[in-house]
């Protein structure tokens, strides 16, 4: 039974889109992967994000943000895969290039960036670090 990884795919639409310079992507909508736009916006990695019907599917639109032609995300990394899940306590989350960059996790409050992990002191499973 092969697994698929849906939000490794979501980070991979969203890295190919930079590397290609284009000002919007779009994915499959779930929960997930819309909550992960939220918090990439809230820290100003992407300009804007969309959720839309195409085909009576639901999508997210992403749009892509760049300074000086620059890409906003520079790297984008899957930690916690399904076949290897990484869970830390809110004292062990990694801090990304020194703090430049952030983590994702999902906690029992949600998703949540590092930052909001440590004040809430709630650690959980680690997704993906952007920087």
């Amino acid at each position: 039974m092969a697994s698929h990884d849906t939000l490794g795919d979501f980070l991979t639409i969203i890295r190919n889109g930079y590397s290609a310079q284009l000002s919007t992507v779009g994915a499959q909508w779930s929960n997930i992967r819309e909550g992960v736009a939220k918090i990439l916006k809230d820290n100003g990695y992407i300009a804007d994000y969309v959720k839309r019907e195409e085909n009576a599917l639901p999508v997210l639109v992403i749009t892509l943000k760049y300074v000086n032609r620059v890409p906003a995300i520079t790297g984008i990394k899957r930690v916690s895969t399904p076949g290897r899940r990484v869970y830390t306590g809110y004292q062990e989350i990694p801090k990304v290039i020194g703090g430049m960059g952030i983590s994702i996790l999902t906690t029992s409050r949600g998703l949540l960036a590092d930052r909001s992990a440590r004040q809430l002191k709630t650690g959980g499973e680690l997704l993906a670090q952007v920087w």
